[in-house]
């Protein structure tokens, strides 16, 4: 005979723990609980689809789409599985890197920096060099990388 497994709830039980006693009083309330579960949705997509906009530029896009899922994770269950799985595999990645010997950890770096470069370069062959940048920046930019 097999066991037919129990299914999850999408979003988080009204009854469900929280430390924070506001948040608890709001999912208390079937009004308060929808409201609360339309602004965390509309908080995280915004976070999480600016975040993935930022991703390709220098910057903290990850982080803002970590950020986002962790709003998310806040009332939705299966973000809060994704978030586990991503801090997992930051984890990983983050033990494996510290392994590594200085050589690897450097050449990561580099890899890192360079790229960085790569995407400002794009950006601003496509868009123009900004024209907040102090003009000798903004000289050697357009003297050194052909923009």
């Amino acid at each position: 005979m097999t066991e037919t497994p129990t299914r999850r709830p999408f979003f988080r039980p009204a009854d469900d723990h929280d430390e924070w006693a506001w948040r608890q009083r709001l999912r208390a309330n079937p009004g308060t609980r929808l409201a609360l579960r339309l602004v965390v949705a509309v908080v995280g997509l915004v976070l999480v689809l600016g975040g993935f906009a930022l991703v390709p530029l220098p910057g903290p896009g990850w982080l803002i789409v970590i950020l986002g899922l962790g709003v998310w994770a806040s009332e939705i269950e299966p973000a809060s599985d994704l978030l586990e799985w991503v801090k997992k595999q930051v984890r990983r990645w983050e033990h494996w890197m510290r392994r590594q010997s200085r050589g690897v950890q450097a050449l990561v770096a580099l890899a890192t920096f360079l790229f960085v470069l790569a995407v400002l370069w794009v950006t601003f062959r496509l868009t123009g060099v900004p024209t907040f940048l102090p003009d000798g920046l903004e000289a050697w930019i357009h003297g050194h990388l052909a923009l």
